[in-house]
């Protein structure tokens, strides 16, 4: 009995310590989350102007390089960051597999991103869903009333650049 109480007292401080925020971490310039980014693939990285032009031609891209000043990551997880574009359109870029987080201190730093992007219709509830993590004011939250088409990037990597 002591064995199972102790049990469900490690995964509940386990649940616990996972969702408490993103990781702690400077986001020093080579330091990377995911897995690693060859130099050789950062080196020939494309602009999100690019990858967006590419994206008018087709659906999806897979396996791709995409160099960006992070503008945004989730304060709730770090389970995602938003990237700076020429456009002044937002880039937003997911962890594959939910299976890497970013710290807050990667805001700011120039990344190379690793993996697929495709141009994708956000629906209200996700939309208000990444507002909430955001911590965004319930009347921003609330305004939020049509679905948005914009770049979505699943990464396998990011690595700080600069």
């Amino acid at each position: 009995m002591k064995n199972l109480l102790f049990l469900l007292g490690l995964g509940i401080g386990v649940i616990t310590f996972a969702q408490s925020g993103p990781p702690a971490g400077d986001a020093k310039v080579g330091e990377y989350y995911g897995k690693d980014v060859e130099m050789t693939v950062a080196k020939k990285a494309m602009t999100v102007k690019d990858l967006n032009k590419k994206l008018t031609k087709e659906a999806k891209v897979e396996n791709v390089a995409v160099k960006g000043t992070v503008t945004e990551v989730c304060p709730k997880k770090g389970c995602w960051v938003k990237l700076k574009t020429d456009d002044g359109k937002d880039f937003f870029v997911k962890m594959k597999d939910y299976g890497f987080f970013v710290p807050m201190a990667l805001v700011g730093k120039n990344v190379v991103l690793e993996g697929n992007a495709e141009s994708k219709t956000t629906s209200v509830n996700e939309l208000k869903h990444y507002a909430e993590d955001a911590k965004k004011p319930q009347s921003e939250i609330d305004a939020i009333k049509d679905p948005k088409t914009e770049t979505r990037f699943l990464a396998s990597a990011i690595k700080v650049v600069k």
